[in-house]
């Protein structure tokens, strides 16, 4: 905490005006799509209106519902995916004495967030193309692969961050009681690491569900999520449906985002 004759940046000159000013610029583009959600006319830009109408629209669009079970069935299994890979890659770069090449393979478990995401989703559509000449596949599969791939460094942070906070006394105690490893995981470290895995798998699956570009790349046709939906839409006709969704899928990821913090803050 900075002493009353040091540095503080809260009383330089215009602080509390650039910070205002960047709190509207980043805030109010998304207030205002939430109201207009609830606008009763046509346009995204002309209020008519206080109207559920266009919640009711997207409800009993067949192309919505189809895209969103496909998109929530795909972070499922992504989210699952991803957390278990996470889990492995975790122990075994702090549940090890240092080794030579753990800075070399720390950067390749996080290489996707180090690399940009649209670098990511044409290697994967390269990759893939081979894949699917060769096997004549086209099915969802690429799509939960491409996603697990890009979402095990979101999962794999929070998890390496628990196990590094973790007291090792008491697996160290089992193991002095003749305890195999695997019982030591499942009745010491996994209870303790529970919170860390439930933060990394709701990160992944909200990081799975608001993914567009390597969906984008990867897809096959007739593989709409609801991302790509939404932009396949506002390449067309922009009305407020495409807002009321917008408003679901914040809803849904503010509520993620909320229930990733109080979990990480777990610490029984």
């Amino acid at each position: 905490m900075a002493s009353s004759s040091g540095f503080d940046v809260r009383r330089q000159f215009g602080f509390t005006t650039i910070a205002l000013a960047c709190f509207v610029m980043l805030y109010l583009p998304v207030v205002l799509l939430v109201v207009y959600s609830f606008n009763a006319g046509t346009s995204v830009a002309i209020w008519e209106g206080f109207s559920l109408r266009w919640y009711r629209s997207a409800w009993e669009n067949v192309q919505v519902q189809e895209a969103t079970v496909r998109s929530l069935v795909l972070a499922f299994w992504a989210s699952l995916i991803s957390t278990s890979v996470a889990v492995m890659a975790a122990l075994a770069t702090t549940r090890t004495r240092p080794f030579k090449g753990y800075s070399a393979i720390f950067a390749m478990i996080n290489q996707p967030l180090m690399v940009p995401e649209i670098v990511t989703a044409v290697a994967l559509l390269i990759v893939f193309a081979a894949v699917k000449v060769w096997t004549g596949y086209t099915g969802l599969g690429y799509l939960v692969l491409a996603h697990s791939a890009f979402c095990i460094p979101f999962a794999y942070l929070p998890i390496r961050a628990r196990l590094q906070g973790m007291d090792l006394s008491l697996e160290q105690a089992a193991s002095d009681l003749y305890a195999r490893p695997w019982q030591v995981f499942r009745r010491i470290t996994l209870p303790q690491l529970w919170p860390g895995i439930l933060a990394g798998a709701m990160l992944a699956f909200v990081i799975s569900l608001d993914d567009v570009v390597i969906t984008e790349f990867v897809k096959s046709a007739g593989q709409d999520t609801l991302p790509t939906y939404m932009l396949g839409q506002l390449r067309r006709v922009v009305t407020p449906e495409v807002n009321a969704i917008s408003t679901v899928l914040l809803a849904i990821s503010v509520t993620m985002v909320i229930a990733f913090f109080f979990v990480s803050r777990m610490r029984k």
